[in-house]
């Protein structure tokens, strides 16, 4: 086939317009069937047709998941974290109409792990000397700038992890003299305000988020354990407690 033969979308059958085209492992993929994966998703090259059609179908249940979310506590600033505490569910997402940005739910027992990253890139601070030229300030002087990001680790079939940036523009200080790198002191970020914010942003979001997988895990396995038998004190029948803390023969309530 030639580099312009028509091509049509192996997903939903229309025809894909130049430049339009996302190449799957064995077919062709159109720009409005990939707005629908998921935005985490990264291996669309990689992919087959039949993979991307089951994406989409779990993509498609995913907005019955949207439409059911209740939120109870938002982290986070540009891109949030929010969560319903009551279904043990969550989302991250920049977007305000939910219904039609469609973020992927996940279950708090799809956690596997946090991590708070704060990334420094540094310049150095020029003058100009008597001709006019740039020079290097003796000792050098710096500007650092910050950008803080979470990843969040998860177990699900089409991603791996969820990463973004905290802060929408860069945290950027220029250290005072006296305090540069090379001389007696460093400077120390913590000092600034704004960094000093996205840090605790960003170790509020991974407390928390650390903290309701332990929770769910715990849960989990309470109710794996076996139970031991007790008497219930309602009937006098020995008797293993069900899910609910209850006599299996008469109902009762079993305090073991």
């Amino acid at each position: 086939m030639g580099l312009f033969d028509k091509k049509y979308c192996d997903i939903c059958g229309e025809k894909i317009g130049l430049l339009g085209n996302r190449k799957l492992e064995n077919g062709n993929l159109c720009k409005n069937c990939a707005r629908k994966l998921s935005p985490w998703f990264s291996d669309r090259r990689g992919s087959t047709v039949e993979e991307i059609r089951a994406q989409l179908a779990y993509r498609a249940e995913n907005q019955e998941k949207v439409a059911a979310f209740h939120t109870t506590r938002t982290l986070g600033a540009d891109t949030k974290v929010l969560l319903d505490e009551d279904a043990g569910k969550f989302m991250v997402t920049r977007a305000r109409n939910l219904a039609e940005a469609n973020p992927d739910v996940l279950d708090f027992a799809d956690v596997t792990g946090c991590n708070l990253d704060i990334d420094e890139s540094s310049t150095e601070l020029k003058r100009k000397d008597k001709d006019g030229k740039e020079v290097s300030y003796n000792p050098p002087r710096y500007e650092y700038s910050y950008d803080f990001y979470i990843t969040i680790f998860v177990n699900n079939p089409y991603f791996d992890e969820m990463r973004f940036q905290l802060n929408s523009s860069s945290v950027d200080i220029t250290p005072p003299p006296g305090t540069r790198p090379g001389m007696t002191s460093r400077y120390n970020p913590e000092s600034n305000v704004e960094y000093r914010n996205c840090k605790k942003l960003g170790e509020e979001i991974r407390q928390v988020l650390t903290q309701v997988r332990r929770d769910v895990r715990e849960k989990i396995e309470q109710a794996a354990a076996p139970k031991a038998a007790v008497t219930c004190p309602c009937c006098g029948a020995t008797t293993t407690p069900d899910a609910s803390g209850c006599c299996e023969y008469c109902g009762g309530a079993v305090n073991g």
